[in-house]
C-alpha cells in the first residue's frame, strides 16, 4: 500500500484547501482520510490529465497544478480541459515561480500561468498568485457580472472609429462589425468558413491557417473570398492558439494573406498585431 502523505490543510470561511506535494499523494489521501467534497486541490505536479485523473478523486471544487514549461503537446496544462469537460476551475503555475513537489512553495510563491474557461468565469488569470486565486475561487468576489464566452476585446480603435477586434471565432462576430472592424479570430481559415466571412463581412480578418493541412486547406477560404473584395490573412498556428483570438493578435506571425491583405502591406512573417493596424487603413 503506497505510504499516506499528509497535505497542508488551510481552512478558510468559504471552504478548505488541501496543498499536496504531488497529485499521486491525493489519492491515498482520498481513501485514507475521505475528505469533504468541494474543497480546492494545490498539487505541485503537472497540470496534465494523468494527474488531473488523481485530484479528480477528492471530488474537489476547483484544481491548480504546475504547467511544468507546458511540455511536447502541451502535456503540462492538459488537465485544464479534462477539468473544464468536468466543469471544475483549474489553473496552471508558472514552473519558474514554484518548485517541483513543493506544495507549500507552490501556494505561498506560485504565480499563475494558465486558467482553464470555469476559471475564467471566477475571474482567474495569469498573472495570479495562488492565494489570490484560491481566494476568488472560494468567495467568488472576481467574478465579472457578465462573463463573456466569446472572450470579445477591443484592442484598438482608430480616428475613424474602426477597431481591432479579438473573439475567438469568426461565427462570434457581431452586426456593428460589418465593413468596419478587423477581426481577429482563432478557427482555421477552410472552405466551411467562406459563410462567415461573406455573411458578416468584416473590414478585414485575421484567422488560424489550422497547420495548412491537405492541399493546403486551412487557408482556402484567403483567395475564395477575395472575389468578394475581403481583407484577410491567416497566422502560424503554431504561433498562435487555436480558439484563442487574443492569441492570434498577440502571439500570431502571419503565415499567409490574400491579395487585398498584401495590398495594404501586410506579409508573411510580420505579427498580427502590425497586419492588424495595416489592415485598419
Amino acid at each position: 500500500m503506497a505510504a499516506l502523505h499528509l497535505p497542508q490543510v488551510i481552512d478558510h470561511p468559504q471552504g478548505t484547501t488541501y496543498v499536496f506535494d504531488s497529485a499521486t499523494h491525493v489519492e491515498t489521501y482520498v481513501a485514507a482520510k475521505n475528505p469533504k467534497p468541494g474543497s480546492v486541490v494545490v498539487a505541485a505536479s503537472y497540470a496534465g490529465v494523468l494527474c488531473a485523473r488523481m485530484v479528480m478523486s477528492a471530488r474537489p471544487m476547483a484544481a491548480i497544478g504546475l504547467d511544468c514549461a507546458i511540455g511536447k503537446d502541451g502535456a503540462g496544462i492538459a488537465g485544464l480541459w479534462y477539468y473544464e469537460a468536468l466543469n471544475v476551475p483549474a489553473a496552471a503555475v508558472d514552473t519558474m515561480t514554484a518548485e517541483m513537489g513543493n506544495g507549500a512553495d507552490q501556494y505561498e510563491n506560485g504565480i499563475i500561468s494558465r486558467v482553464n474557461d470555469q476559471a475564467q468565469r471566477l475571474g482567474l488569470a495569469p498573472g495570479m498568485t495562488v492565494k489570490e486565486a484560491v481566494d476568488a475561487i472560494l468567495t467568488k468576489s472576481k467574478a465579472p457580472r457578465d462573463f463573456d464566452t466569446t472572450r470579445r476585446l477591443v484592442v484598438h480603435t482608430n480616428e475613424e472609429g474602426r477597431s481591432i477586434v479579438c473573439t475567438d471565432s469568426i461565427a462570434f462576430a457581431l452586426p456593428e462589425d460589418k465593413a468596419r472592424n478587423v477581426l481577429c479570430t482563432a478557427g482555421h481559415t477552410g472552405r466551411s468558413v467562406i459563410e462567415y466571412f461573406r455573411n458578416y463581412r468584416p473590414w478585414a480578418f485575421i484567422c488560424s491557417d489550422g497547420g495548412i493541412g491537405k492541399n493546403d486547406s486551412g487557408v482556402s477560404a484567403l483567395e475564395a473570398i477575395e472575389e468578394d473584395g475581403i481583407v484577410g490573412a491567416s497566422v502560424d498556428a503554431l504561433t498562435a492558439r487555436m480558439g484563442d483570438g487574443q492569441s492570434t493578435y498577440f502571439d500570431g506571425i502571419i503565415s499567409a494573406a490574400n491579395k487585398h491583405a498584401m495590398a495594404k502591406g501586410v506579409r508573411i512573417g510580420q505579427t498580427a498585431r502590425e497586419a492588424a493596424l495595416l489592415m485598419l487603413k
